[in-house]
């Protein structure tokens, strides 16, 4: 084989524990919401330039409840900032380790693609002396377009 990106050998063990782990996970995450592409669009995003002006007005309204009406709940989004505090870098780390097993997807799906193709050529070159006619160009229905050229440059 001409590429092997990735070699991965989970037990049955590994994976009992990584799907225990994902449970655990998912189970916390029961009170988590998700919104839809339409609610996404239509929210008001808090940035990196705009985290600090939020931050500054709660710090203000916390040195002046007097000015609040009682209808603004001043620690509801007190609560709402040490969630998101505490929940920033643990999204990251999910985020990562959720690339990670994309790339590593990826990368073993590559190794499996190469090698298929590889083989599909020495059963083309090798096929008829060895009777695999018949096999060759039932594979061949199934073979995945080759790339032109046009295609791989940017």
């Amino acid at each position: 084989m001409r590429q092997n990106l990735v070699s991965l050998e989970l037990t049955a063990a590994d994976i009992a524990r990584l799907d225990e782990a994902i449970a655990t996970i998912e189970e916390l995450f029961t009170p988590f919401i998700s919104l839809s592409a339409k609610q996404v669009r239509s929210l008001t995003k808090m940035g990196d330039k705009s985290e600090f002006f939020c931050r500054q007005t709660v710090r203000v309204l916390e040195q002046n409840p007097e000015i609040l009406p009682p209808t603004f709940d001043l620690s509801e989004v007190q609560r709402d900032i040490a969630a998101f505090d505490l929940l920033r870098s643990r999204l990251l780390r999910l985020e990562e380790l959720a690339a990670k097993g994309r790339d590593t997807g990826m990368a073993l799906g590559s190794d499996i693609l190469t090698a298929a193709l590889e083989g599909y050529a020495l059963v083309k070159l090798f096929g008829k002396s060895e009777g695999l006619e018949t096999l060759r160009q039932a594979m061949a229905l199934r073979r995945p377009p080759r790339r032109k050229a046009s295609d791989l440059t940017p």
